[in-house]
């Protein structure tokens, strides 16, 4: 198996644990007729990738940005015209036009979610932390759009402890549940840690492979 699929296969394995696979199963009370199937919900997944700025975004705007971002994060509450700015600038970045020259991320983002797509023949859609549009709240609004009766976020960032995956992206779904009550939104996150050095033994396997 390439690394590719291994690294793919490792979602669709979280995929199907976080309980896609028991969607489709027959109503308990039970079997069904040989004729009638159960109608399997609709699993819409949702890829949480950390995003990176344009390199073609002015760099006065961006030297703005994080000054606003410093000034904003260190000082208590901040004045609302700073505010502001720092919105339209945070919206400018996220808007600008990506290309695969301008933003490579977004490009493999793009192609890993068509990679899951295919993989685990769900509905996928991305959404990124900063820098780049659709935010992940995007995102999930978009799947609900889709008519998804179960939303599975899930991302690539696999280590405990950082900003995104612990706090902002749990904070976003736990918002989204309450946005629409009657949709199962759920994260797929944290990875088991032996389930990741598994993974990562694959790929050293290869290398130390190919290094003879």
């Amino acid at each position: 198996m390439s690394v590719k699929n291994s690294f793919l296969g490792f979602f669709l394995c979280l995929i199907l644990s976080s309980g896609t696979s028991a969607l489709a199963q027959a109503p308990s009370g039970g079997e069904p007729e040989p004729t009638a199937q159960a109608k399997p919900q609709k699993v819409v997944v949702v890829l949480a990738m950390h995003g990176e700025p344009p390199n073609d975004f002015p760099k006065d705007e961006f030297a703005r940005f994080f000054a606003l971002h410093a000034r904003l994060h260190y000082a208590e509450g901040g004045d609302e015209a700073l505010h502001r700015r720092y919105a339209e600038l945070d919206a400018k970045i996220r808007g600008w036009p990506r290309t695969a020259e301008n933003d490579p991320f977004h490009a493999a983002s793009q192609r890993m979610a068509e990679q899951l797509r295919e993989t685990t023949g769900l509905e996928v859609v991305v959404g990124f932390n900063e820098f780049c549009g659709p935010t992940v709240e995007e995102a999930i609004e978009e799947a609900v759009a889709r008519k998804a009766e179960t939303i599975i976020v899930v991302t690539p960032m696999m280590t405990p402890g950082g900003i995104h995956a612990e706090i902002q992206i749990p904070a976003t779904v736990k918002q989204a549940r309450e946005r629409h009550p009657g949709l199962s939104i759920r994260y797929a996150w944290p990875f088991d840690p032996s389930e990741v050095a598994q993974f990562l033994a694959k790929r050293i396997h290869q290398e130390s492979q190919e290094s003879n």
